[in-house]
């Protein structure tokens, strides 16, 4: 077996990544579509939104949730192994779009970090799953809520509970790849899966395991989910073109894009990592999280809260504010929510505003709610790891609110750089921020 390390010495690192976006159906076309700031967004087309003032969304595209029954993964043994379930249609029947959708991204995570092929020398004890969802199965609920209004009771189906509730993700992620750890989901709305992976890294640091699958998922794009977002004028209604809607920091900026997806990471404590020579993408060195205590649906006056949770991370990190490259920021495209997180970043980083670049992805990605947090993580991951920053499109004439505090927003083009560390933003309704720091692995 691969013994642990003591808590002492213990540090975390990410060794696997796995995306399911309006972007791409995996991890690297996300990222290729964010590095060419190819804008995911479109009108929406799993309702008819006639009517309501808000008409696009980021949905994931050509998505085929059957793509996990083949996996040739085997966590539980060999193929002959007794214990060993392989998946069927009707399993997946079972699932939600949110767990269809997080499975996957799961899977992929699983595979790319290479941990199937040293699954005899770990315990399955060792390996847990924190994997936040915001709203949970809303499509399901109001399928099925459709049927027991035209058909009665005896319609409801007996699958109805697994496929809504929110830590069944979870779950069945666990069952996918025989996880014995911890196996829990965390639920802050739009900071859940920032959250998610900060606490998955406490429990590989205080030695509850070696090894977490941790991240986020959601899909919410439903008509009550837009019908009542729009009815609180959030939402873009930039109708006429759908790839422009998101534009983080610019002065004509009118909401965000509400859309559907998942992002999952392989956290795994370092040494534990080396041993069995994975590649790794970078450590997660630091997080921090606060409360605003001041609105549920607002940030505080110069994202006062927002402000202490990436301090918090810094001093976890041991890192001083000069020292970060980039912060991939929650940045929403609302008019109050981006001048009050840009303030905060520039009160953060007053030290070194010219060196740093900030942006924002859900200018391409949209707002993925339960997982935005672990979207935001994988923008800043992989800026460290391939030396990126990805851009923030539709920026064409930044807002002055935003403009005049100093900050390089890293309008509409990639740019190259070293990205020693970044740090990356995901805050809530109900007053609740989650930051992360990330950074090249150092001895």
């Amino acid at each position: 077996m691969l013994h642990s390390v003591s808590p002492s010495a213990r540090r975390v690192v990410i060794t696997g990544i796995g995306a399911v976006t309006p972007c791409g159906n995996s991890a690297p076309e996300t990222w290729a579509a964010l590095v060419a700031g190819r804008s995911g967004i479109s009108r929406i087309t799993r309702f008819d939104p006639t009517g309501c003032t808000a008409q696009l969304a980021g949905e994931v595209k050509n998505f085929d949730p059957a793509r996990l029954l083949p996996t040739p993964l085997h966590p539980r043994g060999s193929a002959g192994d007794p214990l060993l379930q392989a998946l069927t249609l009707k399993d997946l029947k079972k699932f939600g779009r949110f767990t269809h959708l997080g499975a996957n991204a799961a899977v992929e995570a699983y595979a790319d970090s290479g941990l199937d092929a040293d699954r005899s020398r770990i315990s399955a004890e060792r390996i847990g799953v924190n994997l936040g969802v915001g709203l949970g199965g809303l499509p399901e609920m109001e399928a099925m809520h459709d049927t027991w209004k035209a058909g009665g009771f005896r319609k409801i189906s007996p699958f109805f509970i697994i496929q809504i509730a929110p830590n069944l993700l979870a779950g069945q992620v666990s069952l996918l790849l025989d996880c014995r750890g911890a196996n829990m989901s965390v639920a802050s709305a739009c900071a859940t899966s920032g959250h998610a992976l900060g606490e998955a890294a406490a429990a590989i640091l205080r030695d509850d395991a070696d090894v977490m699958v941790a991240g986020g998922a959601e899909s919410t794009v439903t008509p009550l989910a837009i019908g009542a977002f729009a009815q609180m004028r959030a939402l873009s209604t930039r109708n006429d073109a759908p790839t422009l809607a998101s534009r983080p920091y610019d002065r004509d900026r009118d909401g965000f894009v509400l859309s559907e997806g998942s992002v999952v990471f392989i956290l795994e404590e370092r040494q534990h990592a080396q041993r069995r020579g994975a590649r790794i993408y970078a450590e997660l060195r630091g997080y921090g999280a606060s409360a605003d205590a001041f609105h549920l649906s607002s940030l505080a006056p110069g994202a006062e809260g927002s402000a202490r949770s990436m301090r918090a991370a810094l001093a976890r990190a041991h890192l001083a504010p000069a020292e970060i490259d980039y912060v991939s920021a929650h940045a929403t495209s609302t008019p109050g929510g981006d001048g009050e997180e840009a303030a905060a970043i520039a009160s953060v980083f007053a030290g070194n505003k010219a060196q740093l670049n900030v942006s924002g992805v859900k200018s391409m990605t949209g707002h993925l709610l339960g997982a935005a947090g672990a979207m935001g993580a994988f923008a800043a991951v992989l800026a460290v790891h391939h030396g990126i920053v990805p851009p923030t499109i539709n920026l064409e004439n930044v807002d002055p609110v935003c403009g005049d505090l100093g900050l390089n927003f890293t309008p509409n083009t990639a740019v190259r750089r070293n990205v020693n560390a970044a740090l990356a933003n995901s805050f809530g309704f109900g007053g609740t921020n989650a930051s992360l720091v990330v950074a090249r692995m150092s001895d």
